[in-house]
């Protein structure tokens, strides 16, 4: 009974011993420190690692340093979703600051000269921490990293900050760091308890690691769609700095991790330089984790293939990407593999390394700084082989579509020209004002490579993370390679959407095409005024113009409009949606007349998502973003927790994103549908489907059989089997209303899934069906890919009076799949005519 005793003293000695800490737990004691400097502790009124810093108070100790140190100066460049700043320190020697400017630009001038001299120039080093929200011992290192750096008095720290700028971002990701402090804090205990099975190592739905639309903003790098990203892109372009750092947090049960990530998984676009640098500024790291005596692995588990990652974007842009990956505590102490696991021990690892990092750029300064000219100079060389080529996108239809892709060159220092005049090749059409041409003879050219390849033959068959990205295949643009650059107007200097308009005032009727990206955002603002409005089933021509599939109509009569009204009312839709609304002054065509039965009454669509346990936080954030912040539509967001309880007659239209329910949830929304409702599922939402007989889906399956594979290769074996994301061909049956709005009869779709769906032996109930041989772009094992080929990616199922729409795949993927959020948009406002 005494030992007993006296063991759990110990034990709760060890707890208290290792959670109350100091700054002399974390800082180097062989420096003295400017007494003027506030301590974290004296701003945020704790010791790091007592609490998680909430962003608020570590934006104010940030400005506190900036008002009380010379070596510091901040910039707030934007705010997230949630209206939180997005802080910029720099943080450097006085006599630097004091030349800032021409520091950054001779920086730039070194990457598009054809020699240069490293003796003297500072190098650049952009440490960034927490993009995902609870992954919190970055962002509370960043309160010691910044003390240190401005409160050591040390010769070396001195040296150190005369000879290296850093661009200090104390937290990519305000919105999430917030959520998850207040979970973290609000569940702590006085006495710190680590049982992993306690509720403050378990968040609540959807957990903090996101930012306000639930988005994974360690995948925004190069899609650029966030205002997050936004802010930090045009840092870094603005900077090109020669190390980019990234600190994260995996597994509780892990140890630490730096790059080099698996060799045989970078990306072949990056030079084998790179993964030598980084590998050197490696050994900075295992020295100083030996000194403190942490556990850490390399090379192992994480790659470098996907540049929309923050340790890989850089790398295609003549910098070195570093992850950091440190075994989380989720709280503040928990049990694990590698004994008890307590958040100022991770605090303490992060800003190991994150000193560690600026030990080696100092070291490395000519080598890295030398890197860095060499990669653009051999760009240059690359760039001039294609001089007079060029890629040109577009679409003939959809000037919006076109102009968000701009928009992300545009964020990427891309150049890019209008088209000339109307262009054709290859059987497609690039009209002007709806294409653009970018020459490959530019700076970027390696960025622009990586952003439009196709790549189907990998070195590797298993990836953290996507294999494919082709950009205008997502944004479901046509483009052409290699093209003369002699189809270039002028370069695009000030980037502008098309101006919407009305064509003129109407007594009759007034027709909107189907086919510009904000044509759903129209229609909503026309059906949620309570104007009537109808959808063409079939195409027709009047005033020497054809309407394709899907075109609106709103007549003048009968509405809640004066004529005079409803004119001035459109013109105002027609500008905020940027399309054209056309007036005609008869219901004679060429085709179906204005009063025939093929054009089809619609209602206002009145759209609930379900969200919360059981659901991917990813998906429904995606479809929750679409509607708030690209088509300013209203969807209410149903919590399964009380779906049981809820009044679904609300809604004509639920989506259940990929997830399922449980069982008095499922009977409740049955019930809905039977009653006439339309549910659209994504995704593993299907299996849901199947296994509650909403819905039989004959499901294409294979078995997976291992032959002559060892023990040893059994991961890899299985993941191979795995689609991390690729990009795969489906053909389109454009008279059906699902596919309304689109002029070509083939589309490009990302899967990152194994649901293949058998197609109807009915033809016409297949309005899209994969291709006989439909990889685009990425990796997909031969046995995946045959079970792929002729398969559906949609299917729709009567259930009751109601009806069911179901995608196997996402078509709203991360924000940037531009080119199939249609497909959502039509199973919304067309849902009747399905």
């Amino acid at each position: 009974m005494r030992f007993i005793l006296l063991v759990i003293i110990l034990s709760c000695f060890s707890i208290s011993a290792q959670t109350k800490t100091n700054l002399s737990y974390y800082l180097p004691q062989n420096t003295s420190y400017n007494s003027k400097i506030p301590t974290p502790k004296s701003v945020i009124g704790h010791e790091v690692g007592e609490w998680h810093i909430t962003h608020d108070k570590l934006i104010q100790y940030m400005q506190v340093l900036a008002e009380t140190s010379d070596r510091i100066t901040i910039e707030n460049r934007g705010t997230t979703f949630e209206d939180r700043p997005l802080p910029l320190l720099t943080i450097t020697a006085p006599k630097n600051h004091s030349n800032i400017e021409t520091i950054r630009t001779n920086h730039i001038a070194a990457t598009e000269s054809n020699s240069t001299n490293t003796d003297n120039r500072p190098i650049l080093v952009y440490q960034g921490f927490s993009i995902h929200g609870n992954e919190a011992s970055g962002s509370n290192a960043a309160l010691l990293v910044a003390y240190y750096l401005a409160a050591a008095e040390s010769d070396a720290v001195k040296t150190l900050l005369d000879h290296v700028v850093i661009l200090f971002d104390p937290c990519y990701n305000p919105d999430g760091l917030q959520r998850f402090a207040y979970w973290a804090n609000t569940n702590k205990s006085k006495n710190l308890n680590p049982d992993p099975n306690d509720r403050e190592y378990d968040e609540v739905w959807p957990g903090g690691r996101t930012n306000h639309y639930w988005f994974d903003m360690n995948r925004d790098w190069l899609p650029v769609q966030l205002p997050e990203s936004k802010v930090r892109i045009k840092s870094f372009h603005k900077w090109l700095p020669n190390i980019v750092t990234d600190h994260h947090e995996m597994g509780t049960h892990s140890t630490f991790f730096f790059q080099p990530g698996i060799p045989s998984r970078t990306h072949p676009l990056t030079p084998k330089l790179n993964q030598e640098l980084t590998k050197a500024i490696g050994n900075y790291h295992a020295k100083a984790l030996d000194k403190i005596g942490s556990l850490y692995y390399t090379e192992e588990n994480f790659d470098d293939f996907y540049y929309g990652k923050g340790s890989t974007f850089p790398d295609i842009n003549g910098s070195i990407g570093i992850l950091f990956e440190q075994g989380s505590s989720r709280g503040h102490i928990q049990e694990t593999a590698n004994g008890l696991l307590t958040f100022p021990f991770t605090i303490r690892n992060q800003f190991t390394a994150a000193l560690s990092t600026l030990e080696a750029a100092k070291s490395m300064r000519k080598d890295i700084l030398q890197y860095q000219h060499d990669f653009y100079k051999n760009a240059r060389t690359e760039a001039e082989k294609k001089t007079g080529k060029a890629i040109v996108f577009g679409d003939a239809k959809d000037a919006a579509k076109t102009f968000h892709l701009a928009e992300v060159l545009k964020r990427h220092q891309i150049e890019f020209y209008e088209l000339k005049n109307d262009f054709k090749t290859h059987g497609k059409q690039f009209k002007t004002g709806y294409s653009y041409v970018i020459p490959k003879h530019q700076k970027n050219t390696r960025l622009i490579n990586a952003m439009f390849e196709k790549r189907t033959i990998f070195q590797d068959s298993l990836f953290y993370d996507v294999s494919a990205w082709t950009f205008p295949l997502a944004f479901g643009l046509d483009y052409k390679d290699n093209v003369s650059t002699s189809i270039a107007g002028n370069k695009v200097e000030n980037l502008q959407m098309k101006t919407g308009a009305v064509s003129a005032k109407s007594n009759y009727a007034y027709l909107m095409e189907w086919h510009e990206y904000y044509a759903p955002k129209a229609l909503n603002t026309i059906l949620s005024s309570g104007l009537r409005a109808k959808v063409g089933m079939k195409p027709f021509s009047i005033n020497g113009k054809t309407y394709d599939y899907g075109t609106i109509l709103i007549p003048v009569q009968n509405q809640n409009k004066s004529a005079e009204a409803l004119y001035s009312f459109l013109q105002n839709v027609a500008k905020n949606s940027h399309l054209q609304i056309d007036a005609v002054s008869t219901g004679l065509t060429h085709g179906i007349d204005l009063g025939s039965s093929q054009f089809r009454a619609l209602t206002q669509p009145k759209v609930a998502l379900i969200v919360g346990d059981g659901i991917r936080s990813y998906d429904a954030g995606e479809i929750w973003h679409l509607f708030d912040q690209r088509y300013d539509m209203h969807i209410t967001k149903l919590d399964t927790r009380n779906l049981d309880r809820t009044d679904l007659s609300r809604y004509n239209t639920i989506i259940l994103p990929s997830g399922s329910l449980e069982k008095d949830a499922s009977e409740h929304l049955k019930e809905w549908l039977q009653n006439g409702g339309t549910l659209i599922a994504y995704r593993s939402a299907l299996r849901w489907l199947n296994r509650n007989e909403i819905v039989k889906f004959e499901f294409k399956s294979k078995e997976t059989i291992a032959k002559n594979i060892s023990f040893e290769s059994k991961g890899n074996f299985r993941g191979a089997q795995v689609i991390g994301g690729a990009i795969f061909e489906a053909k389109q049956d454009r008279s059906h209303p699902i596919n309304f709005g689109y002029k070509n009869n083939r589309i490009a779709l990302f899967k990152n899934n194994t649901l293949f769906l058998n197609p109807n032996k009915q033809s016409y109930n297949n309005p899209l069906q994969y291709t006989k041989k439909p990889l685009l772009s990425g990796y997909i094992s031969k046995q995946n890919l045959d079970s792929l080929a002729l398969s559906v990616p949609f299917k729709m199922n009567r259930f009751g009076s109601g009806k069911v729409i179901s995608f196997t795949d996402n078509t709203n993927f991360r924000a940037f799949w531009y080119g199939t959020n249609k497909l959502l948009m039509n199973a919304i406002f067309f849902r009747k005519e399905i």
